[in-house]
C-alpha cells in the first residue's frame, strides 16, 4: 500500500510542478506584453512630444520671419514717405515759381497793352524765339552729349566700312614701296619653289608683297613705313646677291633692320645734337630717328619735330624761359607718332607716356601732352610748343599746300562766321583748324552761343570741303568799365 501511495504523491508533485511552470509561463507571457504596450505607449509619447517641439520651432521661425518682413515693409514706408515729403515740397516750390512766372507774365502784358498791335506781336515773337533758341540749345547740347558717348563704336564701324570700300589714292600712294626687277625671271626667285620665299618675307618683315601682272616690278605694302623700309632693302640685297632661299632671306633681314635700327638711332642722334640737347634716353633717340620715315601730309616729321624744336627755342629765349628744355619738348612732341599702334590713344597722350617712362621731366612731358590741347595748356612751355607745332604746319610749302588755296579758305571761313546776327569778328586759326567767333554780349545770351557754335559749324560742313575737323569756339565777354575820378 504504501508503495501505492508514494506513487500518487510523485504524480501529484508533478502534476503541481507543471501546473506552477504553466502559471509561470502564462504570468511572464502576461508581464512582457504588458510591458511592450507600456514601451509602445512611451514611444508614442515621445513621438507626439517631438512633433508638437518642431511644430513649436516652425511657428517661431515662421513668426521671426514674419516679423522681418514687417519691419523691412515699415522702413520702406517710412523711405516712401520722406520720398513724398521731398516731392511735396518740390511741388509746392514749383508752384510758387509758376506763380510768380504768372505774375511776371500779367506784369508784362500789362506793359505789352500799352504797345501798338503790330509791336505787340513783334515783342511776343521775340519772346518765343527767344525761348525756342534757348531750348533747341538745351536739347543740342544733351544730344551732343550723347552723340560723344556713342560715337566711339560708330566711328570705328564708319572708318572699317570706308577703308573696306573705299581705296584712295592717297591710301595707295603712302602704303606702298614699289621695287623694280632686273627681269622677269626674278619674280620666280622671289615667290620661290610653292611659295616658300615669299612665305618668308612676308612673315619676317611683317608686309604684303604682291607680286602681279606688273612687268618687272614688286610692290611691299604695309601701314608701317619702317617695316616697307626694311622689305626694300632686304629684296635689293637679295637681288643683288641671287641666292634667294628661306634661310638666306631671314639671315638677309636680320642684317637690315640690325643696320636700319642703327641708321635709326645715328639720324635721332643728329637730331639731338644740332639742337645742342642730351641726356635723352636711348629709346627716345630710336623712335625719333624712325621718324623720319613716317609723314603727315606729306610733311617729313623728322624734319617737322627738329623745325618745331628749333623754333621753341627761339621763342622761350625771347619770352625768357628755359631754352633747352623748350627745345627738348619741341623735338619729342610728336614723338607718339613713331610708337606702334598696339598702344591705345591719339599720339599726344602716348607720345607724353613714353616720354615720361623714359625719364622727362612733368614740364616737358605736360607740353607734349597738351600740344594738341588732349590736355588743357597750363605753363608757358606748353603754349610755346603748341605755337610752334602751328607755325612748322601751317607754313606755306610745309605740307604742300597752294598759299592762294590757303589764303582763300581763310577768307571762306572768317566770311561764314561773320554772316550770323550778333558776331563782331571772326578769326580763323591753326591753319584753319579753329574759328574764334567774338559776339556780342548784349545781344547773344549763353545758351544762344551754343546754337551759334552748332549752326556756323553745320554752315561749314555744308559750304567748304575742308580735311579734319574744324573747332568751332564762340567767345561772349561782358566787360564793365568805371572810372575813378
Amino acid at each position: 500500500m504504501r508503495p501505492s501511495g508514494s506513487c500518487q504523491k510523485r504524480a501529484e508533485a508533478q502534476r503541481l510542478d507543471r501546473e506552477s511552470k504553466n502559471r509561470a509561463k502564462d504570468f511572464e507571457t502576461r508581464a512582457k506584453k504588458t510591458a511592450e504596450t507600456d514601451i509602445q505607449k512611451q514611444k508614442e509619447k515621445l513621438q507626439k512630444k517631438k512633433a508638437l517641439v518642431d511644430r513649436e520651432s516652425r511657428i517661431e521661425k515662421e513668426t521671426q520671419t514674419k516679423e522681418q518682413e514687417l519691419q523691412a515693409r515699415l522702413q520702406e514706408i517710412g523711405s516712401r514717405d520722406e520720398k513724398v515729403k521731398i516731392a511735396e515740397k518740390k511741388v509746392a516750390d514749383l508752384e510758387r515759381e509758376a506763380l510768380k512766372q504768372a505774375d511776371e507774365f500779367k506784369a508784362r502784358l500789362e506793359q505789352v497793352s500799352k504797345l501798338t498791335q503790330a509791336e505787340a506781336k513783334k515783342e511776343m515773337v521775340e519772346a518765343l524765339t527767344a525761348d525756342a533758341r534757348t531750348e533747341a540749345a538745351r536739347r543740342a547740347q544733351e544730344i551732343e552729349q550723347k552723340a560723344i558717348e556713342e560715337a566711339d563704336e560708330k566711328a570705328r564701324r564708319t572708318v572699317a566700312v570706308a577703308l573696306a570700300r573705299f581705296a584712295s589714292e592717297f591710301t595707295a600712294e603712302r602704303t606702298v614701296t614699289v621695287i623694280n626687277l632686273p627681269n622677269e625671271d626674278m619674280k620666280g626667285k622671289i615667290i620661290g619653289r610653292e611659295g616658300r620665299n615669299i612665305r618668308a618675307l612676308e612673315a619676317a618683315c611683317g608686309v604684303d608683297l604682291i607680286v602681279d601682272e606688273t612687268p618687272e616690278a614688286v610692290v611691299i605694302s604695309s601701314f608701317d613705313p619702317v617695316r616697307r623700309e626694311v622689305a626694300r632693302k632686304a629684296l635689293e640685297k637679295l637681288m643683288e646677291d641671287g641666292r634667294v632661299h628661306p634661310a638666306r632671306i631671314e639671315e638677309v633681314i636680320e642684317k637690315v633692320k640690325k643696320d636700319l635700327f642703327k641708321t635709326m638711332k645715328d639720324d635721332g642722334e643728329k637730331a639731338v645734337f644740332e639742337l645742342g640737347l642730351h641726356g635723352l634716353h636711348p629709346e627716345l633717340i630710336k623712335v625719333l630717328g624712325g621718324l623720319k620715315y613716317r609723314h603727315s601730309l606729306t610733311q617729313n616729321l623728322l624734319q617737322h619735330s627738329a623745325e618745331v624744336g628749333s623754333l621753341a627755342g627761339i621763342m622761350a629765349s625771347e619770352l625768357g624761359e628755359d631754352v633747352k628744355r623748350a627745345r627738348r619738348a619741341g623735338l619729342l612732341h610728336d614723338i607718339g607718332k613713331g610708337i606702334e599702334h598696339t598702344v591705345e590713344g591719339s599720339h599726344a597722350i602716348v607720345g607724353a607716356d613714353f616720354a615720361k617712362k623714359h625719364g622727362e621731366s612733368d614740364a616737358v612731358v605736360h607740353a607734349i601732352r597738351a600740344h594738341h590741347n588732349e590736355e588743357k595748356p597750363n605753363s608757358v612751355l606748353a603754349f610755346i610748343v603748341q605755337t610752334a607745332n602751328i607755325l612748322s604746319n601751317s607754313r606755306p610749302g610745309a605740307r604742300r599746300g597752294s598759299i592762294d588755296a590757303y589764303v582763300r579758305r581763310m577768307e571762306d571761313l572768317e566770311s561764314i562766321g561773320n554772316s550770323f546776327d550778333g558776331v563782331i569778328r571772326t578769326f580763323a586759326v591753326q591753319a584753319g583748324k579753329e574759328m574764334r567767333v567774338l559776339v556780342e554780349a548784349s545781344r547773344v545770351t549763353d545758351e544762344q552761343a551754343q546754337m551759334l557754335s552748332y549752326d556756323i559749324a553745320r554752315k561749314i560742313e555744308r559750304e567748304i570741303s575742308h580735311p579734319g575737323q574744324v573747332q568751332v569756339t564762340v567767345v561772349r565777354e561782358v566787360r564793365v568799365v568805371e572810372h575813378a575820378r
